[in-house]
């Protein structure tokens, strides 16, 4: 549920525990991921910029500001539970990629919005990438997902609750980018420790674009 949405938004925000997981991971070590890296000095300064005018109500994050493309799930050498993810899977993905061959774009970054979760910048796709890379990487291994894709970037989960009223104030009264895009260079595959709520991306593949 978005903030934003005109009959379906969250009535507060949902706090997050921040601690292990084992219910989640079941011993599982990395958890994999297709990511747009964010490079962009003044989006990069622009996303600290609204962490920091939020930092009482988002916990602190030591993860780096990303896009996710695509969920995988846990690294394994072989598929038992349904979300596993093996490295046959990885090399189907990094060939249909490779297929595309696809050129470097610009997608378009929204105002801060809000799940009930989390806080975020949405991401605007006009030309259809982000759908064609999701449908080249969907080929060979079906996405680890419980909602609808909403192309975003984080920009923290929520530590206290608020209302929603009162949430919709703070986000309206945040600071416009000045230059809303984000130029696609690389697609990455990477893994975090999925012990750590916030744990740092590790890139273990990368397409470079045009």
């Amino acid at each position: 549920m978005l903030l934003s949405h005109p009959t379906q938004a969250p009535d507060a925000t949902l706090v997050t525990d921040i601690r292990d997981y084992p219910e989640w991971h079941q011993g599982r070590l990395r958890y994999a991921v297709w990511i747009v890296p964010i490079n962009c000095p003044a989006l990069l300064s622009h996303i600290h910029t609204l962490q920091t005018q939020l930092s009482d109500l988002l916990h602190a994050t030591r993860r780096q500001a990303h896009l996710t493309l695509f969920v995988c799930g846990f690294e394994q050498a072989h598929a038992v539970a349904n979300d596993d993810f093996t490295p046959g899977q990885l090399r189907q993905q990094l060939e249909h990629l490779g297929q595309l061959r696809s050129p470097t774009c610009a997608l378009q970054i929204g105002p801060a919005d809000s799940f009930a979760s989390a806080a975020f910048l949405p991401v605007h796709d006009q030309g259809g990438h982000l759908q064609r890379w999701r449908s080249a990487l969907a080929q060979s291994c079906r996405e680890v997902r419980q909602a609808a894709y909403v192309p975003h970037i984080t920009l923290g989960l929520y530590k206290r609750q608020v209302s929603a009223d009162e949430l919709r104030q703070r986000l309206q009264q945040l600071p416009a980018l000045a230059d809303p895009q984000l130029t696609v260079e690389q697609l990455h595959y990477a893994t975090y420790d999925s012990r750590d709520l916030f744990g740092r991306l590790e890139t273990q593949r990368r397409i470079v674009l045009g």
